[in-house]
């Protein structure tokens, strides 16, 4: 496995990282298995989206004797309520939610403290003149965050954050076909065929400053949604036209400016080792 740096926080990071997706509603046997294979693929990194109670009891207790092998990126406004995942941005929701996660993960801190889900400029605003960033900032400060996270599906949005000078890491959506689409607030876009009968042949240029600005600035990038939600490797719904590999998605994404790694969103332990294996795959493959 090869790691990088997660721009200027100096947190190694494995390229190959993973989602949380297949953990969820599975039992602690599974997660702990997975975790399992993780460690053995070298995969230290791990997204944690998803703010299911019982997966993150379960993912706490698999963590027990080697929590200081793990990179966790958790997020921020991501809570559980009424027996269901909502975005907030509540403060006290945000709060409880938060220090939950960190009981239930059986720690006192995580690596990226990840702002949720902010594809609105409105939306960054309210976060970044509001009570949202003040939390953030108390908890790098607290030690409870290393660094300050946002993730985005907006290019706008992100350059915005970016330059702000607030965020560490941008966690944001990169692929072939996203990567030729204009900002929007709209996240459905990026999923609806119709987007791309526009014939797009270039990559869209804020797209590309915003990689380049992340570069300069040392923001470093964990990428989601490199298979375009599972869409680019069926060649029914591929928006290419036809179905590209994972080891062509993933070698597109790791090779923007500024990308540390890429949460795979492995459901399986199969996945998740044919994700890593990546690292062997031929230049042909990768092409």
């Amino acid at each position: 496995m090869i790691y990088r740096k997660l721009g200027k926080t100096g947190i190694s990071v494995s390229e190959i990282a993973a989602g949380c997706e297949g953990l969820v509603e599975k039992p602690y046997e599974f997660v702990r298995q997975f975790l399992d294979e993780m460690e053995k693929d070298g995969i230290n990194c791990l997204d944690l989206y998803a703010p299911n109670p019982d997966m993150r009891s379960n993912l706490g207790a698999a963590l027990k004797g080697r929590r200081e092998k793990f990179v966790l990126q958790a997020h921020i406004c991501s809570v559980w309520k009424n027996g269901q995942y909502m975005r907030t941005r509540n403060i006290d929701d945000v709060k409880e939610a938060f220090e939950d996660q960190l009981k239930r993960l059986d720690t006192d801190h995580v690596e990226i403290g990840m702002v949720h889900y902010v594809d609105s400029e409105k939306d960054w605003e309210t976060v970044r003149d509001g009570e949202v960033m003040k939390y953030a900032l108390q908890l790098k400060k607290e030690g409870k965050i290393s660094c300050i996270g946002l993730s985005s599906h907006n290019p706008t949005v992100s350059l915005a954050a970016v330059k702000s000078g607030l965020v560490d890491v941008l966690m944001f959506s990169i692929n072939p076909c996203y990567d030729l689409l204009p900002a929007s607030d709209d996240v459905n876009i990026l999923f609806d065929e119709k987007t791309y009968d526009k014939n797009f042949l270039n990559m869209d240029e804020e797209r590309q400053e915003l990689y380049e600005t992340c570069l300069s600035l040392g923001v470093g990038i964990t990428v989601m949604k490199a298979f375009g939600g599972g869409d680019l490797l069926d060649p029914k719904l591929s928006p290419a036209g036809k179905a590209l590999t994972p080891y062509q998605c993933l070698h597109y994404a790791l090779s923007r400016p500024a990308v540390s790694c890429v949460m795979s969103g492995a459901r399986t332990i199969e996945e998740l080792h044919d994700c890593a294996g990546y690292e062997n795959a031929s230049e042909e493959q990768k092409d």
